[in-house]
């Protein structure tokens, strides 16, 4: 399969089987990166593992991968939203939506000494690709988690994604939250998280 190439970097969506190959890989950047403002995520490598493993073996799902040399440093998922939980789901058929039409990003995952090359429209540019090709999609969506401004853990220097999300065409469904269970890095066990959606309209018709 043919890459993009993005400086001395090569970006490659993953489909099928190929995507197992790279599991391993996008675990250990899930936990490090997630670890990071705003996710605060305390991840473990069993949890991710059965994670993504459900994540691979959903029809339609595509992971793409950046790397520099042989070494994976970013990593992008979607799959079609009727093959993920039920918490991301539900408020979409709430709002009135057949998740039958909508196509979810997942996640973006990218060491920090590779950000600022192009890289996240890439990512995007790659899996609203996919949906096209798949067919039958109306709305990409992705989400994000919800924190409150005076956290004590948010960095003087934090900059939100807002700007570059809406150039991408998504804008946020104020009404479409779900709520996600995980552990931070200074909490003792889960607590539960509002995730905002963001969505923007792929033109498809089925």
């Amino acid at each position: 399969m043919t890459g993009q190439r993005h400086a001395s970097l090569t970006v490659m969506p993953l489909t099928g089987a190929e995507i197992h190959e790279v599991l391993d890989d996008v675990a250990q950047l899930r936990i490090a990166v997630f670890r990071d403002w705003p996710y605060l995520y305390d991840g473990t490598l069993d949890y991710e593992q059965k994670y993504l493993a459900t994540f691979a073996a959903a029809p339609g799902a595509v992971c793409v991968i950046a790397k520099d040399g042989d070494m994976i440093v970013g990593a992008s998922t979607a799959a079609p939203m009727r093959e993920h939980a039920d918490e991301f789901g539900e408020p979409f058929r709430a709002a009135g939506y057949n998740i039958d039409n909508i196509f979810y990003c997942a996640e973006s995952v990218l060491l920090a000494d590779y950000r600022g090359h192009g890289l996240g429209h890439a990512f995007f540019d790659a899996r609203e690709a996919h949906a096209v090709r798949l067919g039958g999609f109306r709305h990409s969506t992705f989400c994000r988690v919800i924190r409150p401004d005076d956290h004590p853990m948010k960095p003087a220097d934090y900059r939100p994604l807002d700007s570059f999300w809406r150039k991408r065409g998504y804008q946020p469904a104020d009404s479409i939250v779900a709520t996600y269970d995980w552990k931070d890095v200074d909490t003792d066990g889960e607590t539960r998280k509002q995730m905002q959606f963001w969505i923007k309209d792929l033109g498809a018709r089925s």
